[in-house]
């Protein structure tokens, strides 16, 4: 295990998407707050505001260590409890401004659970999610290829079995959704050797950007009203109620005493509630829904 080339890596990431995600804003620039945990290391978060594209982006970097490893992180593991921790990672949200723009989330990360006298369990996590207000089909086909080409080097049944544990996780049990269109994600990943799962990590890391880009460049200039701009800030709210439910990451950084306007970076900038909200019949909105479902996307695009 090399905790360092992981860490150089993902500052590396960091670094790159800003500059490439500044680069297709063309109107605002990333700030950054450097932090530091009383626990142990810190982290750089970087946040572009009103921007041209985005309304807000947030893209941070944490490297975190600490004497026990939080709840969120044993849950599914028990053994793991009590063992000191190192964990760092890239986490990004970003929420365009138009409508026809989706939100689109990516986390590649490392853990290492450490015990004296006993060797570090290391695993990797992460993957991209993509949620839509307006889907198109060929947007929806686009970001499932090229998440599945990434998939291939490692396995002809990666991608089909790190799409289907992104319908599972990223699900609104209490909604009876998905989040969005899904993608791909993954946890505690050791069993291929620590050089093949970190370029496995790598490639999930590095391919975001085109699986993203492209869509986001198509659908800037779409016109919309205010009856979309409504519709994409009711929607946010599921974004807000699976981040502050459901995310495992939002758990960890708040139960580990992360930087707190840190973790809650991935909230929307501006979101609206509506009681028993009911979409008009056959109409784009209520057509959302069709798409809040797993599908092979591969076959269906």
């Amino acid at each position: 295990m090399d905790s360092k080339q992981v860490g150089e890596f993902l500052r590396g990431l960091q670094d790159r998407i800003c500059g490439q995600l500044s680069q297709l804003d063309g109107q605002a620039q990333f700030r950054e707050d450097s932090w530091e945990r009383e626990e142990g290391g810190g982290g750089r978060s970087r946040v572009l505001s009103d921007g041209a594209l985005f309304e807000q982006a947030g893209v941070g970097f944490s490297h975190v260590m600490g004497k026990s490893l939080p709840p969120s992180a044993t849950h599914s593991r028990p053994e793991l409890a009590g063992r000191g921790f190192e964990a760092m990672g890239v986490s990004l949200v970003l929420h365009p401004r138009n409508p026809y723009v989706p939100t689109t989330h990516m986390n590649v990360r490392m853990f290492s659970a450490t015990a004296p006298g006993k060797e570090p369990i290391w695993w990797f996590g992460g993957g991209f999610d993509l949620t839509p207000y307006y889907p198109f089909d060929e947007d929806v086909h686009h970001w499932h290829q090229v998440a599945n080409e990434l998939c291939a080097p490692y396995g002809d049944d990666v991608y089909a079995e790190h799409k289907a544990w992104c319908d599972r996780y990223f699900y609104l049990k209490h909604r009876q959704e998905t989040r969005g269109v899904g993608g791909l994600f993954y946890d505690d990943l050791n069993e291929w050797g620590f050089e093949r799962c970190f370029a496995y990590t790598q490639a999930v890391g590095n391919g975001f950007l085109d699986a993203y880009v492209p869509i986001a460049q198509h659908r800037r200039d779409h016109e919309y009203g205010e009856r979309e701009r409504e519709f994409q800030l009711y929607r946010r709210g599921r974004y807000v109620e699976f981040n502050l439910v459901y995310d495992r990451g939002t758990l960890f950084g708040l139960q580990s005493g992360g930087r707190t306007e840190s973790i809650l970076m991935s909230l929307p900038p501006r979101v609206r509630f509506e009681y028993n909200y009911q979409p008009e019949a056959g109409s784009p909105e209520a057509g959302l829904g069709e798409y809040l479902v797993p599908r092979d996307w591969l076959s269906d695009g």
